[in-house]
């Protein structure tokens, strides 16, 4: 007789980046993969990333992911001289990575890092092309959000 299959899924995400959503307007969204060594692999599995302070770097026609942290495990890297920082290429398909060059060439335009996660057993890269926002901007969004949080608090309190 088979085994029932366990009810509670690991979740797929590995890091997020809450303050790009904070920081930026968020324009389209891009999914990328990451080229990875097998330290780091084992390093994401145990959840040793980090990529709040990340941002993505186009150069000759590539793009690298910078700033990114994957703290290497004790066990799994010892004979190896690893760097926890390093620039990681990102793979993109080539009608992605012109419209990413074509849109930071102009003012305002950056490339961030949202969120990176496993799809199919390899490691994604969700990245998105923003434009900064301003200080009142970001006092307009947390206006928002209250405001939300709060019409819906009277909602619920009316039903």
């Amino acid at each position: 007789m088979a085994r029932p299959k366990k009810s509670k899924q690991p979740s797929s995400t590995i890091a997020l980046n809450k303050r790009a959503r904070h920081d930026f307007f968020i324009e389209d969204k891009f999914e990328a993969g990451l080229v990875l060594a097998g330290w780091e692999v084992k390093a994401l599995r145990a959840g040793k990333g980090r990529i709040t302070e990340a941002y993505v770097l186009i150069k000759d026609g590539e793009a690298f992911l910078l700033g990114s942290h994957i703290q290497p495990l004790e066990s799994a890297s010892s004979h190896v001289v690893v760097d926890p920082t390093r620039t990681r290429k990102l793979l993109l398909h080539e009608r992605e990575l012109s419209t990413l060059i074509g849109a930071t060439e102009q003012k305002g335009y950056t490339v961030v890092p949202l969120a990176m996660y496993w799809k199919r057993g390899r490691a994604k890269l969700e990245i998105a092309l923003a434009k900064g926002k301003a200080n009142y901007d970001k006092r307009q969004s947390k206006k928002d959000a209250d405001w939300n949080r709060r019409k819906a608090q009277i909602m619920r309190s009316d039903a």
